[in-house]
């Protein structure tokens, strides 16, 4: 039985929650084609007895019961967009909890490239019944140790969790399957375990509450007006202070019709290239992270002064990024504790403003890493802000009032067209109050690109745990389902490599500048980086 018929059937206990400020944000526009469903891909060669599907779907259904969020679906009353509730059917025995995990478990014999391209660009996996999904594929080439290639592809929608749940799931479900192995002494396998889980956890009363929403989590917020006035006035000016005049060219004309494909070009660099590239960033006093806001901005530089366009260098470069706010949670009360879980959202979000200009004579070295400097002490300052909270707070409550309003336009649009009067309205006369110098001296505020940084992955995942039973993992690839015309670079490092991968919307772009303008960060890295 799906999850929504368990919803409705009157002997599930069902447990709910709104849904907070963030996640709403990302629930309500996704719910059309799937915007920001996040996918996690890793590809790995291990024995093929460890990865059964049969053993792959008990640790699946273990880590789901685990974490309900990841079992729940979604609903909200018609148009009362702010009362959407997450809800969560309380498995009724172990069967129930291996069938709702089996419905959200695929397994075949597809290639990466296939999977990734056929997540990203067909129909949507997800959706507000169906949160998470888990695709194992296998490859047909076994050699004689029986060893064998996998690629896993863990999906989740975004207002689930994000990159660092995605990680932390992920090494947890690697480290169930080889702490059980195969040949384990009964009591010791992957089903005495889910077992054991069942009277223990599942059947229990420890998952009478799902996990709290980030909004809930952080700090009180203050009951002094004077407090909650400066930190509402700090939010205003840090928006007024968001100032960017660049933004890659879209098609002429861009039909309304053209359909989204994101495509995601990946490129890594070896173990070698990749600590020559970390220890000259740390010659120069910045993380990998610094200079990729440098390289982008530094190589748009010189791809706009070749543009039409090219006026705009005036203005700055603006480029976003998320920020995570797991560290500065305070910890639960004592009695939400038996309901902790990682999987839930806690981002914030950060801007990173950099000149467009490249002055004549200089060395372009120098700028870059004076760049890289400069995006390490804003990125600095974001994060020791006294006003961190308040500006997360503030920023979802923005955001999903936004969400809502756009909910709110986007299915009246889906609503049957009314005929028109055919009586003409009376033209509006031209405006006298506003001096055109003034509508036009508008200070910009567009953002080039977002970067999602994540840092050195390896630190997330047991690989000294994995080798014990000859797993070995070689690559990895994140992003999410695009919006039209959307862009996202991602920076990393896995398996002992620097890995950049670029996921855009060919189709949203004028042909031919994002390729170019991909090339050149691929080959500044060396230039710049080592």
């Amino acid at each position: 039985m799906d999850l929504a018929r368990r919803a409705r059937s009157p002997e599930s206990v069902l447990h709910r929650r709104r849904l907070g400020h963030s996640e709403l944000s990302y629930f309500l526009p996704s719910r059309a084609n799937g915007v920001n469903d996040m996918y996690l891909h890793i590809g790995f060669k291990a024995p093929s007895s460890l990865l059964s599907p049969e053993r792959v779907l008990l640790a699946w259904a273990i880590l789901r019961a685990r974490h309900p969020l990841l079992a729940s679906c979604v609903k909200y009353p018609e148009s009362k967009y702010e009362e959407a509730e997450f809800i969560y059917a309380k498995p009724q025995s172990p069967g129930d909890v291996l069938r709702e995990a089996e419905s959200s478990f695929s397994t075949g014999t597809i290639d990466k490239d296939t999977l990734i391209d056929s997540y990203l660009n067909g129909p949507r996996v997800l959706g507000p019944d169906h949160l998470s999904h888990l695709f194992l594929a296998t490859h047909d080439r076994t050699d004689a140790n029986r060893m064998q290639q996998f690629d896993l592809l863990l999906a989740a929608t975004h207002f689930l969790g994000d990159g660092m749940a995605l990680h932390t799931f992920a090494n947890d479900l690697f480290s169930l399957l080889v702490r059980h192995s195969p040949d384990a002494e009964p009591e010791d396998s992957l089903y005495a375990l889910f077992q054991q889980e069942w009277r223990d956890g599942c059947g229990a009363e420890n998952l009478e509450l799902l996990p709290p929403a980030l909004e809930d989590r952080l700090p009180r917020v203050s009951c002094s007006r004077l407090k909650n006035a400066l930190e509402l006035a700090d939010f205003n000016q840090t928006q007024d202070r968001v100032i960017g005049g660049h933004t890659f060219p879209r098609p002429s004309p861009m039909p309304a019709e053209r359909e989204r494909h994101t495509v995601v070009p990946t490129i890594s660099f070896t173990p070698e290239r990749t600590k020559a590239i970390l220890k000259k960033c740390k010659t120069n006093g910045v993380s990998i992270s610094s200079a990729l806001f440098a390289l982008v901005a530094v190589v748009w530089a010189r791809t706009a002064r070749t543009m039409s366009d090219a006026e705009n260098l005036r203005w700055p470069i603006m480029l976003y990024s998320a920020m995570n706010m797991r560290p500065y949670l305070p910890p639960l009360a004592a009695e939400q504790k038996l309901h902790d879980s990682y999987w839930f959202l806690a981002i914030g979000y950060f801007n990173i403003i950099l000149p467009s200009f490249v002055p004549e004579g200089s060395s372009l070295e120098a700028i870059f890493w004076h760049r890289a400097r400069s995006a390490k002490a804003q990125a600095a300052a974001a994060a020791k802000s006294q006003f961190l909270v308040s500006r997360t707070r503030l920023m979802a409550e923005s955001r999903a009032k936004r969400a809502i309003k756009w909910a709110a336009e986007d299915d009246e649009k889906e609503k049957p067209v009314t005929v028109p009067s055919t009586k003409p309205s009376a033209p509006k006369p031209p405006s006298k109050n506003i001096p055109s110098s003034q509508v036009c001296s508008k200070t910009p505020s567009q953002c080039l690109m977002g970067l999602s940084l994540l840092g050195n992955l390896d630190g997330m995942y047991d690989h000294a745990l994995y080798s014990n039973a000859r797993m070995s993992m070689h690559s990895l690839t994140t992003g999410s389902r695009q919006r039209q015309g959307g862009m996202l670079l991602f920076g990393y490092t896995f398996a002992g490599k620097l890995w950049l991968s670029l996921g855009y919307d060919e189709n949203g772009f004028k042909r031919g500048t994002v390729e170019e303008f991909w090339s050149d960060v691929v080959k500044s890295v060396g230039t710049f980086m080592g």
